[in-house]
């Protein structure tokens, strides 16, 4: 497997690469992707929105990450209020730091990139906690987000045109990293 470097992403000008990804990884099709390309422009004119990608030596996006510090005023916010609220977990709209997306090409997952991108993100955020939202399955993806520390705050979350319902999950900052062995010195 290439060396997969994490680091910064100028993700307005690599947009379609990020697109590229994502609909691999999440299974878009081109209509699909033509909203969430004037979703993610829009998105990055918001204040703290900040993006990281996973890149191979040759400079290949393999995966990427992107969010920003919540406002209520947001669409994403507004749909999920009404859920947070009924379970007694609005407060987590406020003070967060929301992973809008992660997405690692289905060749490189299960490496830990995934681990990277979100880890390193949050680690930049000033905000005490960070919320996402995620497909209402089991999943590796679900799995991740758990053992980062994610609880889930409400579900089935019915976001519109979307056929699966996602639940949404809040963890503190920073997240929770693995246990490393001690050095025995």
């Amino acid at each position: 497997m290439e060396d997969v470097v994490v680091g910064r992403l100028d993700l307005e000008e690599r947009v379609d690469e990020a697109l590229a990804v994502q609909a691999l990884a999440f299974g878009l099709d081109d209509d699909e992707i033509a909203i969430r390309r004037q979703i993610v422009v829009r998105h990055l004119a918001c204040p703290g929105a900040r993006a990281l990608g996973a890149t191979t030596e040759d400079g290949r996006l393999v995966g990427f990450v992107y969010g920003m510090p919540n406002d209520r005023a947001h669409w994403w916010s507004t749909v999920v209020q009404p859920y947070l609220r009924h379970r007694g977990t609005e407060q987590w709209l406020d003070g967060s730091f929301v992973i809008t997306e992660l997405h690692v090409l289905p060749a490189f997952q299960g490496l830990g990139i995934g681990r990277q991108l979100i880890t390193t993100i949050t680690d930049t955020a000033t905000e005490p906690r960070s919320i996402l939202s995620a497909i209402d399955v089991e999943s590796p993806a679900r799995r991740l987000y758990r053992a980062l520390g994610y609880q889930d705050l409400a579900r089935p979350v019915h976001f519109p045109s979307a056929t699966s319902p996602y639940a949404v999950m809040g963890a503190p900052l920073p997240l929770r990293r693995p246990d490393r062995p001690r050095d025995p010195a």
